[in-house]
């Protein structure tokens, strides 16, 4: 996925000369309208119809002609239309002209494009609009092919004139119409990008210095300065296997669950569910394809699912750790705000999981050392834990990590990110620690009765058959 700046030009679209910056635009007055001369010939001057700018957005106007759209043409000569582009305002945007032969049997309608000199007359053995200023663009329409485009990228700056020609068909090529008058319709416009870069593309505005410019960005394998190019387009089955690796992969943290409740970490529990279900419905409306569903808007998917991922790993280092229940609900509290602080900085940063990784295994590490010298002997204290569970699970998060941070690219996304998710799930469920043994010193029915003394009230007093003043305590129970 990148910008199609470098892409190669389709035929639908003409490349525009280099522009200059520093050339001011050519104004259109009523003193020079009547009486510009066409052919540098004095004898015959034709007159030249301005347009009227009509801005709508960044690099959206729409040009319109004094009684127009639709344009009657003369046979015995041109009409000639100018289009003033202003500098840097339309030269960052996409310059389209639309020619559509409405009357005329048997005639062809020759559109020529030039910038800075209008031509108006032409070889009649061929179609050419090339001047001595400039090479020029061509427009064809006639009873076969009643509907021609024309699309610039990045136009030079001045005034663009448009040359409108009647012919007709002769045995040596092309010659001018007897009686014959052609009517067409014509319409001239910018926009920031081409069909606003279709299906498989999002249209932006960059700056460069100070130049601002639109282009397409496509997505999927498409290319082109419109996002037409499907040659490296990635197909239907594809975009749907992507969709369902990325999204079923989250199906992995449902044993993670199912551990945690066993041994009744249940907030952990939920922090487990809530990164599965916006891990899953992200990814189905993160797709550059057609296969895309959201069920909300995506940037609150994205948040939703970038936090639920470091409180995952937050989570699961800090229950390792075996703190203290306020101690350990002040750590996750503090956790989820200071990862959601950071979430807003800087969402892709790769030190917002390695910072609040770090930081936890820093805390187990701590937690751990006074443990064990309290113990005098190694925590936890079974081999089976470290061979079975901590060595595996750290194995395979650090894995996770790496594929993260190092292999990760826009054209292995689909599915090293599928991995990703198996590996973190697959290391929660090794790494977090079993239920907590209760304390061996609080005997059984201590655990059950509580208090040694238990206070009998009298059942008809309880139900308020009896006056509570005149009934005295008749027993005390001890448990």
């Amino acid at each position: 996925m990148g910008l199609s700046l470098s892409d190669s030009l389709p035929s639908s679209v003409l490349p525009a000369t280099p522009q200059n910056v520093t050339d001011g635009p050519t104004f259109i007055t009523e003193e020079n309208v009547m009486h510009l001369s066409l052919n540098h010939d004095l004898n015959k001057c034709w007159p030249i119809r301005p347009t009227l700018r009509n801005e709508l957005d960044t690099f959206s106007v729409h040009f319109y002609i004094f009684f127009g759209p639709n344009i009657s043409i003369p046979p015995d000569r041109a009409a000639v239309f100018a289009i003033n582009l202003m500098p840097v305002l339309d030269s960052g945007g996409v310059l389209n002209l639309e020619l559509k032969l409405n009357l005329g049997e048997n005639v062809t309608v020759v559109g020529c494009l030039n910038h800075g000199m209008p031509l108006t007359s032409m070889d009649n053995s061929s179609v050419n609009c090339a001047s001595e200023s400039s090479a020029g663009f061509v427009l064809t329409v006639n009873s076969s092919t009643n509907v021609t485009k024309l699309r610039i990228p990045y136009p030079q700056t001045g005034t663009w004139y448009l040359s409108l020609h009647s012919l007709c068909a002769t045995g040596h090529g092309f010659g001018v119409c007897t009686n014959v008058t052609a009517e067409v319709y014509l319409r001239s416009y910018l926009t920031p990008c081409i069909n606003d870069c279709g299906t498989y593309g999002q249209c932006k505005l960059l700056r460069t210095n100070n130049f601002l410019y639109a282009a397409c960005e496509c997505k999927a394998g498409w290319d082109g300065w419109g996002c037409t190019d499907n040659s490296a387009a990635y197909s239907y089955g594809f975009q749907l296997l992507s969709t369902l690796l990325l999204c079923l992969s989250n199906l992995m943290f449902v044993p993670p669950v199912a551990i945690a409740i066993r041994n009744h970490y249940l907030l952990e529990a939920s922090v487990y569910i809530f990164t599965m279900f916006f891990s899953t419905f992200y990814h189905a409306c993160d797709q550059p394809g057609i296969v895309v569903f959201c069920i909300m808007e995506y940037d609150v998917l994205q948040f939703c699912d970038f936090l639920g991922s470091l409180m995952s790993v937050w989570v699961t280092v800090i229950a390792m750790a075996r703190l203290k229940s306020i101690i350990k609900q002040v750590l996750y509290l503090l956790g989820a705000m200071l990862l959601s602080m950071a979430l807003q900085l800087d969402r892709h940063g790769l030190w917002n999981l390695l910072g609040p990784s770090l930081f936890a295994l820093g805390i187990m590490a701590v937690a751990w050392t006074v443990r064990t010298i309290r113990r005098r002997r190694c925590y936890p204290p079974t081999w089976k834990r470290w061979v079975f569970y901590l060595f595996p699970g750290s194995m395979i998060a650090t894995s996770a990590v790496a594929l993260y941070a190092f292999v990760e690219t826009e054209e292995n996304y689909f599915y090293i990110h599928s991995i990703w998710h198996m590996l973190i799930a697959g290391s929660v469920g090794f790494l977090l620690p079993p239920r907590a043994k209760p304390d061996d010193k609080v005997t059984p029915i201590q655990r059950r009765r509580g208090c040694g003394y238990q206070l009998c009230v009298n059942e008809h007093e309880e139900m308020g058959l009896v006056d509570p003043a005149i009934v005295s305590i008749n027993s005390i129970c001890t448990s």
